[in-house]
């Protein structure tokens, strides 16, 4: 399982002196139930930490990199939720790469943290058992939040 070893953050802990942390948190459309269970998982982690959310929704992860980069100036942290599902064709491998590439760009030229909640599976399954929903084995909506959330939080004392 993709979990095992994961560390511990309580978020509960991350309410910083003076204004909560700002988050934006991005979704893209595709795969409907797990999409609603990435993003309740991470409104969750957010109302946890006492962050202050704006929620914004794009049609698919390949667009997770442009919004998280108009985004990203205006807040603390960023979360992008989103699914791509294997298929048979290449266009899973562009457009996974595409999306990691352009959130980890985003993430180090602003210094911003971005919250990795992609999910790029090979089956509808896969995505379900990480999706947070009942029954699933991980909620990687919270865990994006949290770790963006932590990231953010011992990095605010160099924010300018």
């Amino acid at each position: 399982m993709s979990g095992h070893g994961a560390p511990s953050i309580d978020i509960s802990a991350l309410t910083p002196e003076g204004a909560p942390l700002r988050l934006a948190i991005i979704a893209a459309s595709w795969h409907t139930e797990i999409m609603d269970g990435l993003l309740d998982g991470a409104r969750r982690a957010a109302a946890h930490a006492g962050a202050a959310v704006t929620e914004i929704r794009v049609p698919g992860s390949f667009e997770l990199p442009v919004a998280a980069a108009r985004l990203a100036p205006r807040f603390d942290a960023v979360a992008a939720l989103g699914v791509v599902i294997r298929g048979g064709t290449p266009h899973f491998d562009y457009v996974c790469q595409a999306a990691t590439s352009g959130l980890t760009d985003v993430s180090v030229r602003t210094g911003v943290p971005v919250g990795f909640g992609v999910l790029t599976c090979d089956t509808e399954q896969q995505g379900l058992d990480r999706a947070g929903l009942p029954g699933s084995s991980e909620d990687k909506g919270y865990e994006a939040v949290s770790a963006a959330l932590a990231t953010a939080a011992v990095l605010r004392p160099w924010t300018d």
